[in-house]
């Protein structure tokens, strides 16, 4: 999308906000209002009402939901994870979850997508990674405008940066700043990010930096390359960096792609897939209570089997919740170094919940049946956004390996 659409869409939207802007014929209300989480996630799932008609339009045509963040904008979603002392509302790693799933069974894509925007806000901010004034700045910015930032760190020659792959992108050192070329695949939410934070190897050095690179710098283009069949309305297109001239401070800090700390705000990810399968989960039991065909009394809700899935379905939402929320809520009790010891259960809950999440999805669709898997059925859109989660960090494979070293060297200990 090019920078003159963009600007475009931020006219619209600071006169839609000017004017008060309205949603169904009622004026958007303000999350900030609010002082209790179960206020906001009530308050919130108002909101995110419109975005459930939205996304199939979306998803068939793989179009990015601007409308969505729109709302979100208009009601200060952005800005709920800077910290009160930058003038947002530092709400917790526990409420972030509860809205994330709030949002997700909504509409997956634009949960996730704004997801990585509110992790990365309240982890950077929390713990002071950047220079105070360059987040200051930014935090104003979210606060007034309701600007956004994502990571860019994946490439294609060297996959996930989990796996500790150097980048290929590059930031040469100049006597004024920086100059950053190179090209970042995965840019979730790219249409209407405002900030992009960039990984890139130093020239002529082993170190890698995280570079804050503005959206409207010469250099910066965005080449639509999205065109995966889950998640579609995401917009995770290639961020293209030719010759992007920097200051000094726009390095923000220097990190080792596999030796990362440990990350709360990536709960972000298991809470939006748990939110895709209860929405999943939703639409399976209504339609179950809905469906009476001529060969039985009642309807297939009544149906030994049925209802059986139906249970199942239940108690793995149950479980995923309790999982995911407990742990929230310990990172949210302990003080940074002791949250250095929670690496472990932090990947556990997302190999988890995203798993059960897939599995919940698929028990919904036996209910349903071919007709789940109509063009016009939401459940297979559910189907293949769900999966994603498989592919989002951590991995599986390194999670479980990760476990199975810890169990072993117990023993050991023993």
């Amino acid at each position: 999308m090019s920078i003159r659409m963009v600007n475009l869409l931020k006219s619209i939207f600071i006169f839609k906000v000017k004017h008060r802007y309205h949603l169904g014929g009622l004026p958007i209300m303000t999350l900030r209002q609010f002082t209790t989480v179960e206020e906001r996630v009530k308050a919130l799932q108002k909101i995110s009402q419109p975005f459930s008609e939205r996304a199939f339009k979306h998803d068939e045509e793989g179009t990015f939901p601007f409308e969505n963040f729109a709302d979100l904008r208009a009601c200060g979603y952005p800005s709920l994870t800077v910290p009160q002392k930058y003038g947002g509302v530092g709400i917790s790693l526990y409420e972030l979850i509860r809205l994330q799933e709030t949002l997700a069974m909504a509409d997956g894509s634009t949960a996730l997508s704004i997801g990585w925007h509110m992790g990365i806000t309240k982890h950077v901010g929390e713990l002071d990674i950047w220079d105070e004034t360059t987040y200051k700045t930014f935090a104003e910015d979210v606060i007034n405008r309701g600007a956004l930032i994502n990571n860019a760190a994946s490439e294609r020659a060297t996959g996930s940066p989990t796996r500790g792959g150097k980048p290929e992108t590059t930031a040469q050192q100049t006597e004024d700043g920086w100059i950053i070329s190179g090209r970042k695949t995965f840019t979730t939410m790219a249409p209407i990010l405002d900030y992009f934070a960039v990984s890139a190897t130093i020239e002529g050095t082993d170190q890698v930096g995280s570079f804050l690179i503005r959206r409207e710098l010469t250099g910066v283009s965005i080449e639509e390359t999205w065109d995966s069949i889950a998640m579609k309305a995401t917009g995770s297109h290639d961020l293209v960096l030719n010759n992007v001239i920097l200051q000094t401070e726009d390095l923000l800090e220097y990190i080792t792609p596999s030796n990362k700390p440990a990350a709360g705000w990536l709960l972000h990810i298991p809470a939006c897939y748990l939110g895709i399968a209860r929405a999943a989960q939703a639409y399976a039991v209504q339609f179950a209570k809905s469906y009476s065909p001529s060969s039985i009394t009642g309807t297939i809700s009544d149906i030994p089997t049925v209802k059986q899935r139906i249970g199942e379905m239940q108690l793995k939402v149950l479980q995923s919740q309790h999982f995911l929320y407990s742990v929230a809520k310990k990172w949210d009790m302990l003080d940074v170094e002791a949250r250095q010891t929670m690496k472990q259960e932090l990947g556990a809950v997302k190999l988890s919940v995203v798993n059960e999440a897939v599995r919940i999805v698929d028990i919904a669709m036996r209910i349903v049946g071919a007709r789940s898997l109509s063009a016009k059925n939401p459940l297979q859109r559910y189907y293949r956004d769900v999966r994603a989660g498989l592919h989002n960090p951590p991995m599986d494979d390194m999670t479980i390996m990760q476990l199975a070293d810890t169990s072993i060297q117990a023993i050991n200990r023993d």
